[in-house]
């Protein structure tokens, strides 16, 4: 009886006054979610129970192949790591490309739910860590094969090649780097498209967001080593001490983006780590900062880090620091680039959405600085249009709650972030279906 009630609650949830999902192929894509919303259910638990860390995703790789070769996928695997691509050829057409991302966090996992990850692992420092689907791939990967499936059961409605890739280590920003040096887009056929969406911890379940500019931004990973020159804690005039010149550089950093950078271009400053000395009394010879700059121009991405370069260079000079010994500054590779939406592809899904779910359910969400690898998607010798939309993930009772309260709702990477999994599920399914129908017929 509870089977039987949901799935008439998830055919009257996609089809109830919508235009769009009134088609043979959307109506074939509302069969399939309700004839396999048990079976991804169970998929979506299993992916939150076995969570792997970044790089390490072999087991949950080989689920995403399994599941795409059982639907008539030709997959090829072991690209750039444990990534993979189904190719699935029907007929002539665009060449639509779908990703997910497939690793999960260093958290131990705090939701209380029945399903909660007990997984643990080691991390790439070597140490001991719980793991956890705090940033919801775990449900990305489940709206990833109901859609494949939704479209091998609606193949006869659309022509085209339809490529579903499953991407490693976006978590630390390796992951598209490494597939596309290891030559992922020579490995399947070039996409006219990309596509792929995201969990949002505030949108309300059953809805998605959009934005058809500018969605994430570029993330730096920036290392400082600041020298000194160490001495006793009770004669600080004997020394040149690291941790003030540390502290007037921090300073000075907060000022590029509120008096150098044009007030209408995003950016971000932000030092993370500051780590130096080992006992009170003791001025240490150097202090090591880390640093995340983001942005969206490539422009102020460089002008941002020339200027923390040069009042770097000045501080420690200034401190009587001889050029043999002025900070040494790094930047993590691979840089993960700003992923920005093609405007013409974003709004005709947006129209898509709205005749789908209708326009109170699809909202315009201001751009992020958080960071994203799908970006390298978009960036390859050929120029992709891509997409990336929002996928809400809040409960309706979570949502007045925090209304009611002034309680935030739990966040992505945060050892309590449980989405709702239904409607989310069905929503995710249906919007990534509809969009993907749009561009293959």
């Amino acid at each position: 009886m509870y089977k039987k009630k949901n799935v008439l609650l998830t055919i009257a949830f996609l089809l109830a006054g919508v235009a769009y999902a009134q088609t043979p192929a959307m109506k074939k894509v509302a069969e399939s979610i309700a004839t396999e919303q048990t079976n991804l259910e169970q998929l979506y638990r299993y992916l939150h129970e076995h969570p792997e860390l970044s790089a390490q995703e072999e087991k949950t790789s080989a689920r995403m192949a399994q599941e795409l070769k059982q639907l008539g996928f030709d997959v090829v695997e072991k690209i750039g790591g444990y990534g993979l691509a189904g190719i699935l050829k029907n007929g002539d057409g665009p060449v639509v490309l779908i990703r997910t991302d497939m690793d999960a966090l260093p958290l131990e996992e705090k939701t209380g739910l029945a399903y909660a990850s007990k997984a643990r692992g080691i991390n790439a420092a070597g140490q001991e860590v719980g793991i956890m689907h705090a940033c919801g791939h775990d449900l990305h990967m489940s709206v990833f094969i109901g859609t494949a499936r939704a479209l091998v059961h609606a193949r006869k409605h659309w022509h085209g090649t339809l490529v579903m890739v499953a991407q490693p280590s976006e978590e630390n920003g390796f992951g598209a780097e490494k597939m596309f040096s290891n030559g992922l887009y020579e490995k399947i056929p070039y996409p006219d498209v990309a596509l792929a969406l995201h969990n949002h911890a505030t949108l309300p379940a059953g809805s998605v967001g959009y934005n058809p500019g500018n969605f994430m931004a570029s993330v730096d990973m920036m290392n400082i080593t600041v020298h000194g020159q160490g001495g006793h804690g009770a004669a600080p005039h004997q020394t040149i001490d690291p941790v003030v010149l540390s502290a007037q550089m921090i300073l000075a950093f907060q000022t590029i983006v509120s008096r150098e950078i044009n007030p209408l271009e995003p950016a971000v400053i932000t030092v993370g780590s500051i780590h130096g000395g080992t006992v009170h009394n003791i001025i240490s010879d150097e202090v090591k900062l880390q640093l995340t700059l983001r942005s969206y121009s490539p422009a102020v991405r460089k002008q941002i880090i020339a200027s923390i370069e040069n009042k770097a260079k000045h501080l420690a000079l200034q401190a009587g620091l001889p050029e043999t010994k002025l900070p040494e500054i790094t930047i993590n590779e691979p840089r993960v680039p700003a992923t920005i939406n093609d405007k013409d592809l974003t709004l005709k899904l947006v129209n898509v959405f709205q005749n789908t779910f209708g326009k109170d359910r699809v909202s315009e969400v201001p751009s992020a600085m958080v960071g994203e690898d799908f970006s390298w998607f978009a960036l390859q010798q050929k120029k992709v249009p891509i997409c990336m939309f929002w996928l809400g993930t809040a409960g309706e009772e979570a949502l007045k709650t925090s209304q009611q309260t002034g309680k935030s709702l739990s966040s992505l990477h945060a050892a309590t972030f449980a989405p709702t999994v239904n409607p989310t599920l069905q929503t995710g399914i249906t919007a990534m279906s509809a969009a993907a129908l749009s561009l293959l017929r």
